[in-house]
């Protein structure tokens, strides 16, 4: 009964080995992404990280979640190959957010092994204000 339990363990241990072994990652150009000054008036702004499937098999973003409902998140649900290049675009809309703003879009990814990781993209800036809005308020 020894052998056989210690049979299992060593098979058990080989196979988590191995599995801990694999590539599994994917690689971003950049995580934060800084627009500077930007006008309220001129409307939403949009940002696209570029990243890489640098693991050894594919990934598909499953989530994508803004830190604010004046952010949104574009991506593709297609599966990523090993070795492909995908995209995510990031719209933040500065209409009534005068001042500095910095906000996080938090992504859910799954490889096909269905490990799972969490990435966090950043995007700041400073909004100036609408001058129309400050005029109408000195009447």
């Amino acid at each position: 009964m020894k052998r056989i339990f210690l049979i299992f363990y060593s098979l058990l241990l080989s196979i988590t080995v191995l599995a801990a072994g694999k590539n599994l990652k994917i690689e971003f150009d950049h995580r934060d992404y800084d627009f500077g000054t930007i006008k309220e008036a001129k409307g939403p702004v949009s940002h696209t990280f570029e990243f890489k499937n640098v693991s050894d098999e594919p990934v598909s973003i499953i989530r994508a979640t803004a830190s604010c409902g004046c952010t949104r998140p574009e991506y593709s649900e297609e599966p990523i190959k090993a070795g492909k290049k995908s995209k995510i675009k990031v719209t933040y809309n500065p209409a009534g957010r005068p001042g500095e703003f910095d906000r996080k879009v938090t992504l859910r990814i799954q490889f096909a092994s269905g490990k799972q990781k969490r990435i966090i993209l950043s995007i700041k800036g400073v909004v100036i204000p609408d001058s129309d809005n400050n005029d109408s308020n000195n009447d």
